[in-house]
């Protein structure tokens, strides 16, 4: 048996370059090409960016200074109500204080019952203490 000849043929594609042909040689990283020019440039448009800025806070305060007002005000009451659970649970924490105000608020439903719902002259005297307070909060009559 005989072995078949390779004959080595050179195509147009292009091969890949040996590894060991290249192992001595380092590329160098070129330096940044931005001047100073250009990095006062950057800084003047941040410092305009920066200057205009109040202006920009001004205007969007002065157009929606209603809603932002009402939103505060939200913020705030959620905030308020948080902190006025976290006061009475620590409160509930000592002794004796939890059952005391169970019993003040049981004694104050039963002065309001009494005073006010068991007859039909005291129920038409809250109903009307209600349509005063209402109108005084609302502004007016309905």
């Amino acid at each position: 048996m005989q072995e078949p000849e390779y004959t080595e043929t050179k195509s147009k594609e292009t091969t890949i370059p040996d590894i060991n042909t290249q192992a001595g040689s380092i590329t160098k990283l070129q330096p940044p090409v931005q001047s100073q020019e250009q990095w006062l440039k950057y800084g003047q448009q941040i410092s305009g960016f920066l200057g205009t800025l109040p202006d920009y806070f001004g205007g969007f305060f002065n157009q929606y200074k209603q809603p932002l007002v009402s939103l505060g005000l939200v913020i705030t009451a959620v905030i308020t109500v948080k902190i006025l659970l976290a006061v009475l649970d620590s409160l509930n924490d000592i002794p004796l204080v939890a059952p005391t105000f169970e019993l003040i608020g049981i004694g104050y439903s039963a002065w309001f019952v009494y005073r006010y719902l068991l007859k039909a002259s005291t129920r038409q005297e809250l109903t009307s203490e209600i349509t005063t307070l209402k109108s005084q909060v609302v502004g007016k009559d309905s």
